[in-house]
């Protein structure tokens, strides 16, 4: 009995000890994070040196190159390219949107707008019509006998009443998404769109839209808020025609490749932890946010635990997913060749909303996993993440969860800004700051750290 009784009161205390070693581990990766961390840098040369990095281009082939020996810089065990067809979506030309009417009256007023991705154009030849200002899908369909021989506007913007911008991005994405073939059902000729932001300037925002292959495939594209604001005035008061000219087109599908690097577990090499974010970026900006912040956030993961002489239990992998923004065919690669071959994946974690101040993890695992994680908390804490909630995993990571039902997270910086710039000609490099962007790589290797030590 006494025995028992010493075993239960040292319990409190082994486990006291045993956070302190974590903690002070975690500290080291900090320190050495901040002191020596190579993610800033490796995002400059990104961002400066390849720029914009659309699935099927050259500048994507490059930032392969340049990520396949990077990683092999940072004293990865293993670096290997994993092949995956990609969509070659090419923009053209230089998309132009001018209003040529108000009221009767000729006028040559230029819109800053972008074609939406994945959009077909109008072979560069105009498409002029009169426009059909709609707030939504319900006031469309209110109007559907009126849309036949128009460019139909969605001006759908975002609820400033949210807290997290995020769950307004959720909410409107349906119109970059759905709304061209929505409007071609009943007979329009382009649509446009109010950019997916509440940004305060009139850079538009690009992004991925679909079709339905039961409407005609019509041109579409985005506007930025001011002129946005500018074409709904107008055309709730009164008769306004725009020309519409864009070049986008599918070539055809291409080679292109994950990149992924391992650190070989010395207890599980045959169970997997993986961490990435996506190499891709779209052909407007430099990438930075969306996603360079991730991609130099998996690689600055594996720097430091090299650094730090950490030897993993099971097997880490760092992947650089292919084609996210208009295609998440690397994702899907990774995930189907990793069922294919059997393999024991126990735990997915994803970069891929910039390079902001970490808040947290949203987790999408059982509640038992959820409750495991939550635990670490405090050892946490002093590095930014204060929430770890339930609520996915990014993209990339999502056909794991989905096939093998792998436990997945995503890192959270702070959202306020993020949807500025994101699919915007502002994301790049001026607008990362180089503390939160290290301290997002501390809290992702930290995170790892504790899932390899302890499992889920």
């Amino acid at each position: 009995m006494k025995k028992l009784l010493l075993l239960l009161l040292a319990a409190p205390f082994a486990a006291t000890a045993q956070q302190n070693v974590d903690s002070l581990f975690i500290k080291k990766i900090s320190d050495e994070v901040f002191t020596n961390g190579k993610a800033y840098d490796l995002l400059r040369d990104l961002t400066k040196n390849i720029g914009g990095r659309l699935a099927g281009s050259p500048q994507f082939a490059k930032a392969t190159i340049w990520g396949k020996k990077t990683l092999e810089s940072l004293g990865a065990d293993n670096v290997y390219l994993q092949e995956c067809m990609v969509p070659h979506w090419v923009r053209g030309g230089k998309d132009k949107v001018v209003i040529t009417e108000q009221n009767g009256k000729k006028v040559n007023i230029t819109l800053d707008a972008l074609a939406l991705g994945n959009s077909l154009g109008s072979n560069g030849k105009p498409v002029e019509a009169e426009v059909l200002a709609v707030k939504d899908f319900a006031e469309l369909e209110k109007r559907k006998d009126e849309v036949k021989g128009k460019i139909v506007y969605y001006n759908y913007g975002f609820n400033p009443t949210y807290v997290v911008p995020g769950q307004a991005y959720g909410e409107t994405g349906v119109y970059r998404r759905n709304g061209p073939s929505r409007a071609a059902k009943y007979g329009a000729v382009a649509v446009l769109i109010r950019s997916l932001t509440e940004a305060t300037d009139n850079n538009p925002h690009t992004g991925a839209m679909a079709y339905n292959d039961s409407f005609p495939k019509i041109p579409a594209a985005a506007l930025g808020l001011y002129d946005a604001d500018k074409l709904w005035n107008a055309a709730t008061k009164e008769k306004v025609k725009v020309s519409v000219t864009t070049y986008a087109k599918f070539l055809p599908d291409t080679i292109g490749h994950n990149v992924i690097a391992e650190l070989k577990g010395t207890e599980f090499p045959n169970q997997y932890i993986t961490v990435g974010g996506h190499l891709d970026s779209w052909d407007v900006n430099e990438g930075a946010n969306d996603d360079g912040a991730g991609i130099v956030h998996t690689m600055e993961v594996l720097r430091v635990l090299k650094a730090l002489g950490y030897q993993p239990k099971h097997t880490l992998r760092f992947v650089l997913f292919a084609n996210e923004e208009n295609g998440l065919r690397g994702g899907n690669k990774y995930a189907e060749e990793a069922k294919a071959k059997n393999e024991q994946h126990i735990f997915a974690l994803e970069s891929d909303n910039g390079g902001f101040t970490p808040r947290g993890f949203s987790l999408g695992m059982s509640k038992d996993k959820i409750a495991k994680i939550q635990s670490w908390i405090n050892l946490l804490k002093p590095y930014g993440s204060e929430s770890l909630d339930e609520g996915g995993g990014g993209a990339d990571v999502s056909p794991l969860q989905r096939n093998m039902q792998t436990p997945v997270a995503e890192l959270r910086p702070d959202n306020q800004r993020y949807f500025d710039i994101h699919h915007a000609r502002s994301d790049v490099f001026e607008n990362v700051n180089k503390r939160e962007l290290l301290l997002g790589a501390i809290n992702m290797a930290a995170l790892i750290y504790l899932i390899d030590k302890y499992g889920l």
